[in-house]
């Protein structure tokens, strides 16, 4: 092999550095006039996300999570006329993702109903959601459960299949929160002939400014997105303590709001996304054409190389499956090349233990048992450099004609 080349997962520093000048310029500002709590750059730049996602409504909230949770609050308030949904409203979504989506449903007051994915997108299989209703329509699984929404995963930057799902709904009378933490503009192009920003989709989108996204910020931040008037009002009480008047309050609240700081570093980070997005399209790219005929590993399924052309990936996560138990192999052969790789995730929801007795199994999950044995993310920051790029591909190359050296206590090591 060549001289190696260290290459992270994340560089914060170099985008901060390419990015310096406007984001310097920004926290100066924030220090000029010390408004911190909802000061000017948070209407900014909720009016700016507002427009990018195509709805009426953005509210900046303290992170992903508290997004995820706010929405169903507010969809609890709105739909049952109470603080929380109970045990007995089950929430449909995937077992192949981070933690707090299941978290947020458990913390709404719902019941995680998990469904399994499609194993070539990683996402939430539709024909399993409608299957999973269509039985539950004919027989009860409890005297008094019912399903009452679906929160689909963008994961890793690509939609999912959102005009199956948004039938799925409007036949079953659910609601739609769109977990949108990895996939800010990724886009789906809807059964109307309409391409549609995730986020603009379902009922509610929530979206993760933490770092390491596509859109990140220099710590935890968070928004809603939504068209409904009612739901943008309830979460803009709900940040705020439950209340419009702090010494007067009406819901269960929270201290959720997005602070000053972090609107300024996002507006900021916010005019160079579509060139990031596109940088990073171009890397995975690269990256599938490179890889797509090598053994034993399979390259996302995306617009690029496959028949799935009604969707735009942003790909915050360019992740392969590698087969016949090569994953931890691969990923010692890379750390020794010098590249870094993560594993986006290990375990499925269903099988934590904070889930165990909280959540239910709507069908059999063998694919997302399966995937999280293969899955392995690969580097795809914007702004490396092709030379970069190639020593990761060179580096797989490498795996593949040497594989047989790695041992099993080596592997351990990682």
């Amino acid at each position: 092999m060549n001289q190696k080349i260290y290459i992270p997962m994340l560089d914060l520093k170099r985008e901060y550095e390419y990015m310096k000048p406007d984001i310097d310029a920004a926290i100066a500002r924030c220090l000029g006039h010390q408004k911190w709590i909802l000061g000017p750059e948070v209407k900014e730049f909720e009016d700016k996300v507002a427009e990018y996602l195509c709805v009426k409504h953005c509210i900046g909230t303290s992170s992903g999570t508290d997004a995820l949770v706010l929405a169903l609050r507010a969809l609890a308030i709105k739909i049952k006329g109470e603080e929380y949904f109970d045990r007995s409203d089950l929430i449909i979504t995937t077992p192949f993702t981070f933690t707090a989506t299941g978290d947020a449903i458990l913390r709404a007051g719902a019941t995680p109903c998990f469904v399994d994915i499609n194993p070539t997108t990683y996402n939430i299989d539709p024909s399993q959601v409608r299957e999973f209703l269509t039985q539950t329509s004919k027989i009860k699984i409890h005297n008094s459960t019912q399903a009452v929404g679906i929160l689909p995963v963008h994961l890793f930057g690509q939609s999912c299949q959102m005009d199956e799902i948004m039938s799925i709904a409007d036949e079953y009378d659910l609601f739609v929160v769109e977990d949108c933490a990895q996939a800010f503009g990724a886009k789906w192009h809807m059964a109307n002939g309409c391409w549609q920003t995730v986020g603009s989709i379902g009922d509610v989108g929530c979206f993760s400014f933490f770092p390491s996204k596509n859109l990140g910020g220099f710590g935890d931040a968070g928004a809603i997105s939504t068209d409904d008037d009612e739901i943008a009002d309830l979460v803009r009480v709900l940040i705020k303590h439950g209340g419009k008047d702090k010494y007067n309050v009406e819901h269960i609240g929270y201290n959720a709001r997005i602070d000053s700081l972090q609107a300024a570093v996002l507006l900021a980070k916010l005019k160079y996304i579509n060139d990031f997005n596109n940088r990073r399209r171009q890397i995975a790219q690269r990256y599938s054409e490179s890889l797509l005929d090598t053994h034993d590993i399979v390259v996302p399924s995306t617009n690029i190389c496959s028949p799935i052309t009604n969707l735009t990936h942003v790909f915050n996560q360019f992740t392969l499956r590698v087969l016949n138990r090569n994953r931890d192999k691969l990923r010692l052969s890379l750390k020794q090349s010098g590249t870094d790789s993560a594993i986006y995730y290990p375990v499925p929801l269903n099988k934590m233990k904070v889930f165990d007795g909280r959540a239910k199994e709507c069908n059999e999950l063998s694919r997302s048992e399966q995937i999280v044995k293969e899955v392995l993310s690969l580097p795809i920051g914007p702004l490396m450099e092709d030379v970069e790029v190639k020593s990761v591909i060179d580096a797989i190359r490498h795996f593949r004609d040497c594989r047989s050296q790695f041992t099993k206590t080596q592997i351990s090591r990682i």
